[in-house]
């Protein structure tokens, strides 16, 4: 295998010290310099039911990912994307695969995509299935959570793609459902997330089983070190389209605002009471905050639900075709079940929490500003917060604006930027504890009935019934 290297397309191993690759055209306009921006999708040479499945799923102009990489998946190339969730990735390399399964006409499973979440697998399967509405290209998902007897019996059809996550992948194979020996395209989606969520040894092992003659495409946000490792090993020649920190971020205007925990509640009610938006989502760091900020919502008058990873797959389907049809305009969620969301006009993104790393903010905020459409995040942040906020001003490489409400922070901001408290122990104080009427979901206390109520035991009530019931007992084995 070759390695990408400091020079873009390279098969000597690479020098010590050398970045990624830099795309191609380093210092051009994507858009402006290729004909295909002012030709649409005809110039990429397309067969008609492509061309069709395209005018389907309602798409218009090529994205600048696409113009990049669907002539060299077309061409047999390995491609390295460097790209946000929501740059058009996924037709970037469904068109020319659904292109390629015309030509091939095969009747195996040749098509492998790799995801880390059940949302991303489900929304790239349906990206799939409309582009390829008027193709013979048949695609399944198979991941955990749900019925494994339902995916062997899709899998006895021969689908032509699978997209999968590699823990149920692997399972199947183990039990002789799936063989990958006829793969011949593999694409490795989020994977840098995989890595987060400690996929990489499962993907490294699907490796293994496809045949190393083969066509492979990896799409990441970053490139840690554990990546570019990963992407030296299996990508052969590749070629590198870096859109990494392109206008995914430049389209949303971000915000601070101060604030004491015991108040971020109450700051979030305000936001989404302040003006209208058509939907927002929050981001918290735990699975029983997402669903107690969503109940607590709800309660007050809001439309929610939480997207967490203790919700069942059924339940988390509900909440995301909810959300995408506007039956809920606030989604609560946490970065794992969140990830690879693709949602068309979220207005809002809220930190509710600070994310953990600077990519995770980048991550979070991609929900918003899609498509070069313009977005606003609001990100709460207590004084414990304030190294992370410098990090992620380097980052973005701009100060963020501060936004001081002084009922809800019981803080204040220095000349030099950095959030202080006014009220020593008040700003890390803990949330207050949900009132009785919001308790009872998971991770909460149960409610008890008050006494009098017929629920309510006592002891003596609880001596009782255990009388009776052995009174009534020894009844029944006296009678003939």
């Amino acid at each position: 295998m070759s390695h990408l290297c400091c020079t873009g397309r390279h098969s000597d191993p690479p020098c010590a010290g050398a970045s990624i690759a830099r795309p191609i055209k380093k210092e051009t306009d994507i858009t402006s310099a290729t004909p295909a921006a002012t030709r649409g999708f005809d110039a990429f040479g397309l067969g008609p039911s492509v061309l069709r499945g395209i005018d389907f799923a309602g798409y218009e102009t090529p994205r600048p990912i696409q113009l990049e990489t669907i002539p060299a998946v077309l061409d047999g190339a390995d491609v390295m994307g460097l790209a946000q969730t929501g740059t058009g990735k996924t037709a970037a390399f469904a068109l020319p695969i659904l292109e390629q399964l015309m030509a091939r006409k095969t009747r195996s499973t040749s098509v492998l995509v790799l995801a880390p979440t059940r949302e991303l697998a489900t929304q790239i399967h349906t990206e799939v299935t409309d582009l390829g509405q008027f193709t013979r290209a048949k695609s399944i998902t198979v991941y955990g959570g749900v019925s494994i007897k339902r995916q062997i019996e899709a899998l006895r059809r021969k689908p032509q793609i699978v997209v999968a996550c590699p823990g149920r992948l692997l399972d199947l194979h183990r039990q002789g459902a799936i063989k990958l020996d006829q793969v011949d395209t593999l694409v490795i989606d989020e994977a840098d997330h995989m890595l987060d969520l400690g996929f990489l040894p499962d993907v490294k092992a699907i490796i293994d089983l496809v045949p190393t003659k083969r066509q492979t495409m990896m799409f990441s946000a970053t490139m840690p070190p554990e990546i570019r490792k990963l992407a030296n090993d299996v990508l052969n020649d590749p070629l590198v389209v870096d859109l990494g920190n392109s206008k995914v971020v430049s389209t949303v205007e971000h915000e601070i605002y101060p604030v004491s925990q015991r108040n971020k509640l109450s700051l979030l009610q305000h936001l989404l009471g302040e003006a209208p938006f058509y939907s927002a989502i929050v981001f918290t760091r735990t699975k029983h905050r997402a669903t107690r900020i969503a109940r607590q919502l709800r309660n007050s008058g809001f439309d929610s639900a939480a997207l967490q990873g203790n919700m069942s797959q059924l339940q988390r389907d509900k909440a995301m075709q909810g959300f995408r049809d506007g039956k809920f305009q606030i989604l609560v969620a946490t970065d794992i079940a969140a990830r690879g969301i693709d949602i068309a006009n979220v207005t809002y993104v809220i930190n509710y929490d600070f994310p953990n790393t600077p990519d995770a903010y980048i991550h979070r905020i991609g929900r918003t500003g899609r498509s070069e459409q313009e977005g606003r995040a609001f990100t709460f942040v207590i004084p414990d917060d304030e190294p992370a906020v410098r990090a992620l001003e380097k980052k973005l490489g701009k100060r963020v604006n501060r936004c001081v409400l002084p009922e809800f922070a019981e803080l204040k901001v220095t000349e030099d930027g950095k959030v202080t408290s006014t009220q020593p122990g008040a700003a890390s104080a803990p949330e207050p504890a949900p009132s009785e009427a919001t308790r009872g979901n998971a991770g909460d206390r149960k409610r008890r009935p008050p006494k009098g109520h017929r629920g309510h035991q006592t002891s003596r009530g609880r001596r009782s019934r255990a009388r009776h019931r052995k009174h009534a007992s020894r009844s029944t084995r006296s009678q003939p």
